[in-house]
């Protein structure tokens, strides 16, 4: 699997968890909170992956 493969799986999974996190806490899905909470996600999990591996 390439890294623009893991990647978009990466992407695809921040985005919904991170509409149903919004979802289920707030009720109310705002764009751009979702759209932060997704990058935050997917940031944190290229550093888990990074902290693996050193």
């Amino acid at each position: 699997m390439t890294r623009y493969h893991i990647f978009v799986i990466r992407a695809i999974l921040g985005v919904g968890i991170a509409l149903l996190l919004t979802r289920m806490f707030y009720g109310s899905m705002n764009p751009v909170f979702v759209a932060g909470l997704a990058i935050i996600l997917v940031g944190l999990s290229y550093l888990s992956e990074y902290l693996k591996k050193k």
